[in-house]
């Protein structure tokens, strides 16, 4: 991950002066990869670098800076030796404390570790250079960050116990937009996860144009006509994955119906359909846990494994 300022905004603004600690490199075997970063604050924390004794370390020292108002800190630890840990890597930390008026306004970013002075010729040059989703990095004892990449787009069409399965599994992961469809508001529980947008709609297949042509789909309504209409539009639409809960059954009459729609077979067979992995199980959480796996596994290029419910 870069540096996600949403996220830390809503932290400070809950909590108050907040701590982030970031992973600026690994050497070796590490628990998590460089820019992964938690935050940390007095009597709380989100997110996570690892666990174990490495990640104890650092939300120690984090309190610490918050005790003492340290702005910055930065180790190399050796989790063997200085901790124990069976990692056998080494990581290098970042602290850094934020409080309200304190975020940058503009990404990229650059921040002296040390004290402040003029920006050095090879920081700018770094800063100028850095893409989205880029590793951090260290130059003459500035922190060098990107923002985060533009969150890929995925529209669930349903909310029955597949829908919640899945939205449940897929809205902790980074990364993602969740757009989630179905026929009212009743139709959705009464949580839904932080940062995911529900749109009740008495027509959902009218929505599909909304959605960004390189959006994943999901179709897991409890209506097989809604299903047909919605792989209809997805196809008319355009999309970069698409997954359709079924039987092989239902997917043969579909396909079928589909071309006589006058969709091609090699654009019919863009869809994924039956979504899941039998070896996982027909709970709606096993083939939730499937699906996001086959997403996350493949770069979201197919979802399916052989037959869900």
């Amino acid at each position: 991950m870069s540096f996600d300022r949403d996220n830390l905004a809503a932290a400070v603004a809950a909590h108050g002066p907040v701590i982030r600690v970031l992973v600026v490199a690994t050497a070796g075997s590490a628990p998590r990869d460089a820019g992964t970063s938690m935050l940390v604050w007095q009597g709380g924390q989100s997110g996570t670098i690892g666990g174990g004794a490495l990640e104890h370390e650092a939300v120690e020292t984090a309190r610490d800076m918050l005790a003492m108002g340290r702005a910055t800190a930065q180790r190399r630890l050796p989790l063997g030796p200085a901790l124990r840990q069976c990692c056998g890597g080494a990581v290098t930390l970042v602290w850094e404390r934020f409080a309200a008026g304190e975020l940058p306004e503009t990404l990229p970013r650059a921040r002296p570790l040390g004290s402040a002075g003029v920006m050095p010729t090879a920081v700018a040059r770094k800063l100028a250079a850095m893409p989205a989703g880029a590793t951090p990095a260290i130059v003459e004892n500035w922190l060098v960050e990107a923002p985060l990449p533009a969150a890929r787009a995925l529209w669930v069409w349903g909310a029955g116990h597949v829908g919640r399965a899945v939205v449940s599994v897929m809205a902790p992961l980074p990364g993602r937009a969740i757009t989630w469809i179905d026929l009212a508001p009743d139709c959705f529980p009464e949580a839904v996860p932080e940062g995911v947008t529900v749109i009740p709609a008495a027509t959902p297949p009218a929505l599909m144009p909304r959605a960004p042509r390189d959006a994943d789909h999901l179709i897991l309504t409890r209506d097989h006509d809604l299903d047909l209409a919605l792989c209809h539009a997805a196809l008319t639409h355009g999309f970069a994955s698409c997954g359709l809960i079924g039987s092989a059954t239902k997917w043969a009459r579909f396909r079928s119906r589909l071309a006589a729609l006058g969709h091609s077979n090699a654009l019919i067979s863009r869809i994924a359909c039956p979504i899941g992995d039998t070896s996982l199980g027909r709970d709606p959480q096993a083939i939730a846990v499937g699906v996001a796996a086959a997403l996350l596994r493949s770069g979201n290029k197919t979802m399916t494994r052989d037959r869900a419910v």
